[in-house]
Order: structure tokens, then C-alpha cells, then sequence
């Protein structure tokens, strides 16, 4: 069992930047990839980063390629999203997710934060 808490969300102007933290408890926490997702208002969930357990292997959604970052501290329990040149369409509520298998897909992730809202103003 992991649980998950999300946090550093907020409001910024577009080109802006925000760095999310996802602080994990529970066991083994090295052993789970973990992964980003959003959610905007009336839309489905979708990917936005997944780091495998070692660090070593990351994917990014290619509307995020270039501006986003994700990477983990496994000796903190944490991942960190770094969100670099905002845009209006970034806007959502973002959630961490972890799973013992290292994959993009929401329906594979067994374990999910409550999420943490982010707000780009234009």
C-alpha cells in the first residue's frame, strides 16, 4: 500500500514556472514507478510524465516534451514534477500515481494522490 500527497500547486502566468512534489508513505517505495497525470474540467484524465523505479528511464506526453521534468529522490519518497513555460492549456488538477509496472496508461496505476490544482492565466 502507498499513499500519496501532492503539493505546490497554484496560480501563475503563462511562461511561467511551478515545481509539483509528490510525497510518498508506505512500503517499498523504490520498488513503484510513478507517473503525472492532469485533469482539466470536463475532460478524461490524461499522462503527463512516468519515471521508472531506478530513476533511470522517464516518458513524457508529447504536448509536455521539452518544458516539463520529472525525476524522484527515492531516499526522500518523493517526485517532483518541474513545469517550465506554462501555457493556459496546462491548466488542470494534477495528480501523482504510482505502480509496480513503469507504463502511461491511467488504468494501469493502482495508487493515486488526491491532486494538487494547477492554474496558468494568458
Amino acid at each position: 500500500q502507498v499513499q500519496l500527497v501532492e503539493s505546490g500547486g497554484g496560480l501563475v502566468q503563462a511562461g511561467g514556472s511551478l515545481r509539483l512534489s509528490c510525497a510518498a508513505s508506505g512500503r517499498d517505495f523504490s520498488r513503484y514507478a510513478m507517473g503525472w497525470f492532469r485533469q482539466a474540467p470536463g475532460m478524461e484524465r490524461e499522462f503527463v510524465a512516468a519515471i521508472a523505479w531506478s530513476g533511470d528511464h522517464t516518458e513524457y506526453a508529447d504536448s509536455v516534451k521539452g518544458r516539463f521534468t520529472i525525476s524522484r529522490d527515492n531516499a526522500k519518497t518523493t517526485i517532483y514534477l518541474q513545469m517550465n513555460s506554462l501555457k493556459p492549456e496546462d491548466t488542470a488538477i494534477y495528480y501523482c500515481a504510482a505502480d509496480l509496472l513503469y507504463t502511461r496508461y491511467v488504468r494501469n496505476y493502482d495508487y493515486w494522490g488526491q491532486g494538487t490544482q494547477v492554474t496558468v492565466s494568458s
